[in-house]
């Protein structure tokens, strides 16, 4: 193997020490995939959340490495996949999950200021939620900037949520296109 700069590294960053360290703070379960066996990334935002999160209390501590402007309501609510962090580090992201779970399928995209909610505010009391509703996005899914999808929706495999659309009901067949508010289809993949 030839030495070089790059490869000190990455030794160095994936030396046992330091994923114990990463340990002290995260699940070691969200410390593997893509973002830090390919890459660097997935260090760096560890540091970032550990920095933002832990020692300057911006935000709450996460059980997996988030940036503070994503805000996640119940982290033990929301499942996805190692190799999906990268969708918790985008501004704005809006993760309101207290009851209801949100899952998000491998492989898919949230763009900026996207919103899962999983209960709304009971429209003759706002101080109560009305009953939540899991939500549920496939895999190889994406889901524009600036959409919200409500609480019960199910997204099935590679559905694509326009920029600003608003998904109040499940397009549980997935393969398609929705825009608009409400969201419809618009196009078949």
């Amino acid at each position: 193997m030839k030495i070089t700069f790059k490869n000190i590294i990455k030794f160095i960053i994936t030396s046992y020490p330091v994923r114990l360290f990463f340990g002290l703070f995260f699940d070691k379960s969200y410390l593997i995939g893509r973002h830090f066996d390919d890459g660097y990334a997935g260090y760096y935002w560890a540091l970032s959340a550990i920095w933002q999160r832990n020692i300057l209390k911006l935000a709450p501590k996460l059980p997996f490495p988030a940036s503070v402007r994503a805000v996640i309501s119940n982290p033990n609510n929301i499942k996805f996949h190692p190799d999906d962090l990268n969708n918790f580090q985008s501004p704005g992201t809006y993760f309101q999950n207290f009851q209801g779970e949100i899952e998000i399928g491998h492989g898919s995209y949230i763009a900026p200021n996207v919103g899962i909610i999983t209960a709304n505010h009971n429209p003759m009391n706002i101080d109560l939620h009305l009953p939540s509703g899991s939500v549920v996005i496939g895999k190889k899914c994406w889901l524009g900037m600036n959409s919200v999808v409500l609480p019960g929706v199910v997204l099935g495999d590679h559905t694509i949520v326009g920029a600003g659309a608003v998904v109040t009901k499940s397009f549980p067949d997935g393969n398609c296109v929705v825009a608009g508010n409400p969201a419809r289809i618009i196009r078949m993949l």
